[in-house]
């Protein structure tokens, strides 16, 4: 069933993502380890051993399927587990039908998408091997006598080292710095680096030491530094490469700290502290290159965060004087000199931020003026009292400048338009009359635009929405005009005033506003970052899906539909699916909605009963007698031509009309009633079968199925469900409602045997979903079809 028109609550916080299972496994048997040798249950090499083994284990081998599987980039998250198949599943198919479905990969990628695959599976590879010599060069080290355990650990970090550094430097999406940039990055990583290395230095044991411990451990502060900067800096525009740095900081970190608690033949129970960042660093590596893989879309990176760069040095070389103090009592003049260079980082860095800070205040300052300039040039000029009004609002330089540094209080963002397309200019000077007599004493009215407005108020949240809930009635209130009373649909965005950046909170209010807008206007809509996500992948899905038809990325996955008497196929249903190689498999709950709102419904639907046709044809050329089911949606039904384009592709492909079926979601058949009964007539005046999907046994459901020409009608699992003791199941009563009209009751999304039983004790004839079979490309339900001696 293809969903139309998904109805997302607003403001509904996001799920929380939860590690995979197996991830959570491993952490619980690593952590169970350690402690069982901090104890002495397990002796602590062999438990080090043994935690890591598992971490790079599964790491390894999530990356081996990266690397050596073309389908693995298609979409995000780990593969399917591998679990036995439920009779009547076909092998290798998806995990669901609705939502949250992990999608079956189809056709042979090319071009840009070849190439991002290819790239993604040698970047696998590399961070494979560079996690497999990490995790070897620890899992040997009981199996190692001690005076080569030294050597055993160094091979490994210099091996694993060079790995990671080219696997990091091909990560896709990587762009050319600024020289401000450059800069300010690699001030980061010396203050980081010397913090890290001061660190070092004190809390190694006084005395000259080995010979390998100083220079090991200055050379992995200031590569530490390094991949951590990366993290920092990469944690918004590509959080999939930043896992990368981060597992690849966290393991060489490990390995490092190895190395020097060998070199200094520390105590055997002392191993046990480089546990933790190699599983940790291990599972970021390979969650990191899943999500790479995916096909992430660098976002615009914001305005970089100055407090981890300048805090953080800060912060550990605090924690390590203060550690050295309380151990040994003193410090070295060298160690004082090293102390001391950490603080000319700190200042350089707090320069860059202030120039940083100027600069963005001058580009604001050259657009806001260029803006003017636009504004004054094509907006009309205003006489006499109609100017009046407006000309007492602030401008958005004003409100930028008294949004910034301001702690409490709230955004609201107006934007206006006519109910009846007419011209809004007219009716401004009273819509900035009506604002200004709604707002608060102390609050801001300002114009950002010919139609946009805002407010900004110090009340709290509560209190700005009832001001934007009073701004919304006083003026969707009709406004008296010469010709009539002129009427404007309204949409209000409202966002925190939190102290932070200017432009962000204004951004952050239109993003709500533009909510409001896509939900209908006439309203108060809150932004939140659940919103700010949506709304981005709304824009990804709005600049990838036009063209997607010429460029092959639509694609088709077909479930069977069974006799519930013998589970025999009847026929399949054609579910859409978007291949994006920048998006992964897009399912159609968020296709449609966009195509239609792009007008490109028309072009999609038609690709879909091409194909649809085309693939009947094929399975026919087999000798199988099977149906094919197509979904549309009303807007399509609608179309005057979608009868005779139908009869077209069937003729195209030689496919007798019985043998497709056009289906319909009964929730949104009622707006378009007459227009669905109409083109349902039309096509089964070709001979082409119809459907009512998605039906619901409500009053109003009944009573429009008496006047729809269908001849399939299509039920959910819930009326098969169990039923108050001396009532009827629903299901009974479809079932002979369908007798009585003549119509085939099809159950769908069965998922348990006695889900099947129960439609089928119904008197139902035709099932689908998990319990029969799932769905899967053409080629893997072919193969299906195999296992059957006939089909009808």
């Amino acid at each position: 069933m293809l969903v139309t028109h998904p109805a997302t609550p607003p403001r509904r916080r996001p799920p929380r993502r939860r590690p995979p299972l197996a991830d959570l496994h491993v952490s619980l048997a690593g952590t169970l380890l350690v402690l069982a040798g901090a104890v002495g249950l397990v002796p602590a090499h062999s438990a080090v051993a043994l935690a890591v083994a598992a971490g790079c284990a599964l790491a390894c081998v999530r990356l081996a399927w990266l690397a050596g599987s073309p389908a693995a980039t298609r979409a995000p998250g780990p593969p399917p587990p591998a679990a036995p198949p439920a009779p009547g599943t076909l092998p290798g198919s998806e995990a669901s039908r609705g939502a949250g479905n992990a999608p079956t990969p189809g056709g042979t990628p090319t071009g840009r998408q070849a190439r991002r695959i290819a790239l993604s599976r040698r970047v696998a590879a590399l961070l494979d091997a560079a996690v497999l010599v990490a995790g070897l060069s620890v899992a040997v080290l009981p199996l190692t006598g001690a005076p080569h355990r030294l050597v055993v650990a160094l091979i490994g970090l210099a091996v694993s080292l060079p790995l990671y550094a080219v696997a990091l430097l091909r990560l896709p999406g990587r762009s050319r710095l600024s020289r401000a940039a450059r800069m300010r990055r690699t001030v980061d990583v010396v203050g980081l680096g010397v913090s890290l290395a001061f660190a070092g230095c004190v809390l190694l044991p006084p005395g000259a030491g080995p010979p390998v411990a100083r220079p090991v451990t200055a050379a992995g502060a200031f590569g530490l530094a390094v991949l951590l900067a990366a993290a920092l800096a990469e944690r918004r525009r590509r959080p999939g490469a930043a896992r990368c740095f981060g597992g690849a900081a966290a393991t060489l970190g490990g390995l490092t700290v190895l190395v020097v608690l060998l070199a200094y033949e520390a105590p055997e129970r002392a191993v046990l502290l480089v546990a933790p960042p190699l599983l940790l660093g291990a599972l970021l590596t390979a969650a990191g290159a899943r999500r790479v893989a995916a096909g992430e879309r660098p976002a615009p990176g914001g305005p970089p965060a100055a407090w981890p760069a300048l805090t953080g040095p800060a912060g550990i070389a605090a924690l390590a004087a203060g550690a050295h103090l309380w151990l040994v009592g003193e410090f070295s003049g060298a160690e004082m000199v090293l102390g001391l260079t950490v603080i000319p980082p700190m200042v350089l860095r707090e320069v860059l931020a202030a120039a940083d800070q100027r600069r963005r205040a001058e580009r604001l300052a050259a657009r806001e003026a260029r803006l003017g300039v636009l504004a004054g040039a094509g907006r009309p000029a205003l006489d006499g009292p109609a100017a009046d009004p407006l000309a007492t609002l602030a401008d958005r330089r004003e409100l930028l400048r008294r949004l910034a540094g301001r702690e409490g209080g709230a955004l609201l963002v107006v934007d206006l338009h006519a109910a009846d397309d007419a011209p809004v200019a007219p009716l401004l000077a009273q819509v900035a009359r009506r604002l200004q007599a709604g707002r608060g004493p102390g609050d801001l009215v300002a114009r950002l635009s010919g139609t946009e407005f805002a407010v900004l108020t110090d009340v709290g949240p509560v209190l700005a929405y009832g001001l934007g809930d009073r701004l919304l009635a006083a003026l969707t209130e009709p406004f008296p005009q010469p010709a009539g009373a002129a009427r404007l649909r309204v949409s209000v965005g409202l966002a925190e005033t939190t102290g932070g950046d200017p432009e962000d909170v204004l951004r952050q209010a239109e993003l709500a506003r533009r909510r409001a807008v896509q939900l209908g206007r006439d309203r108060v809509e809150w932004y939140d970052a659940y919103l700010e996500e949506q709304l981005v992948r709304r824009l990804d899905l709005e600049r990838e899906l036009p063209g997607a038809v010429a460029r092959g990325e639509l694609d088709l996955v077909y479930q069977p539909v069974l006799a519930l008497a013998d589970r025999l196929p009847v026929g399949t249903e054609a579910l859409l699916r978007w291949r994006s190689p920048v998006l992964g498999t897009v399912l159609p709950d968020e296709v449609l909605p966009v195509a239609a709102d792009l007008d490109l419904a028309g072009e999609v639907g038609r690709w879909v009963l091409d194909r649809a046709c085309r693939q009947l044809a094929n399975w026919s050329d087999g000798g199988r007698e099977l149906w094919m089911a197509v979904n549309v949606t009303p807007r399509e039904l609608s179309a005057p031509d979608f009868v005779a384009r139908t009869a077209t592709a069937l003729a195209a492909y030689d496919v007798p009309p019985e043998r497709l079926v056009v289906e319909v979601a009964e929730p949104v058949v009622a707006a378009e009633l007459p227009t669905v009964v109409a083109r349902f007539a039309g096509l089964r005046s070709l001979g082409v079968r119809t459907a009512l999907d998605d039906f619901r046994a409500e009053h109003a459901s009944l009573a429009q199925l008496r006047r729809l020409p269908i001849d399939l009608l299509k039920v959910g699992p819930h009326l098969v469900g169990p039923v108050p003791d001396g009532q009827r199941p629903l299901i009974d009563v479809v079932a002979a409602l369908g007798d009585r009209l003549g119509v085939e009751v099809v159950v769908e999304g069965l998922e348990s045997d006695a889900q099947v039983a129960g439609a089928r004790r119904a008197g139902c004839r035709y099932g689908q979903g998990f319990a029969l079979a799932r769905p899967a490309t053409a080629e893997r339900v072919e193969a299906w079809f195999e296992e059957f001696p006939s089909t009808r």
